[in-house]
């Protein structure tokens, strides 16, 4: 009797703990705290928004988030260097964020460090699940750039089975020549 009263008893506790609970991750919480930021840099407003995430960086110093959007702005006014250490600084708080390691592998491509930029990519596709067609396609390109055309090849034919016409058209290329329907 005392068990039976014990478990239903029990059973509602456990449902109203589950959807009582709050169920995002800190950094969806970021995000919500940094809202206004991140409408700035949507809107093209990178200076405005940059100021934005200096002053929450100064507020909150282990903001992973407010980082890696600073070094999102530093990256779109071509500061690369200053990009990658507020990337390098977004990785320290968290590592599992693919979109930074995309970010940061793209500084890496723009300054011509194509080793450490796919270290990067492929972080990014761990990251991503390999769910992520942009992360494939940089993959591809800086695996281009190692001369590893046979895995370039099949990154790319990945991201355009998720739906990237910029791979489709990569594709197309030399030395693919592959001709692809989306």
């Amino acid at each position: 009797m005392e068990t039976f009263l014990l478990i239903f008893l029990l059973i509602p506790y456990l449902v109203l703990r589950y959807y009582l609970t709050d169920h995002d991750t800190p950094a969806e919480k970021e995000r919500k705290r940094l809202a206004e930021g991140i409408e700035l840099y949507n809107n093209g407003e990178y200076t405005k928004a940059h100021d934005y995430f200096n002053q929450k960086i100064k507020e909150y110093r282990k903001s992973a988030i407010a980082y890696a959007y600073r070094g999102q702005c530093n990256l779109k006014e071509q500061n690369i260097y200053s990009a990658l250490y507020d990337f390098a600084e977004a990785l320290s708080f968290d590592n599992t964020l693919s979109e930074v390691h995309l970010q940061k592998g793209m500084a890496h491509y723009q300054l011509l460090e194509y080793e450490t930029a796919f270290l990067s990519f492929d972080k990014a596709v761990w990251f991503s699940r390999g769910e992520e067609p942009q992360a494939l396609r940089w993959r591809a390109l800086a695996r281009m750039k190692l001369h590893q055309l046979s895995q370039a090849e099949k990154d790319l034919s990945k991201a355009v089975e998720l739906g990237d016409e910029n791979a489709a058209y990569v594709l197309s290329l030399p030395p693919f020549r592959r001709k692809v329907i989306l």
